[in-house]
């Protein structure tokens, strides 16, 4: 059952929201929306520390580095990731404040 029915039957109507909250909830929504973005996501709250580097995740789905270095720079743009350069390495994880909406999103 949606969020939207449960309120629906609790006979409790949806908030209205800001603009302020509106602005951002549609900018989180804009960085994930790629199909390649949620495959990031999905590979990323999978892993057991949940991260991942550029090169692991370019090799799980085989796109080039570039690529996967642009999608995440999206979600970073957007709140919905934060990457963490360790060396030669950059890692990737979800942020911690959106770990719960992500993990209901790619359910």
């Amino acid at each position: 059952m949606s969020a939207t029915e449960r309120h629906a039957q609790s006979g409790v109507p949806l908030p209205t929201l800001s603009t302020a909250d509106a602005t951002e909830r549609a900018r989180g929504f804009a960085a994930i929306a790629h199909p390649t973005r949620l495959r990031i996501l999905s590979i990323i709250m999978g892993t057991s520390g949940g991260q991942a580097t550029i090169g692991q995740l370019a090799d799980a789905l085989g796109v080039s580095q570039p690529t996967i270095t642009h999608h995440v720079a999206r979600m970073v743009d957007g709140g919905v990731a934060v990457r963490a350069p360790e060396g030669r390495q950059v890692w990737v994880s979800v942020a911690p404040e959106r770990q719960s909406a992500v993990e209901d999103l790619l359910r």
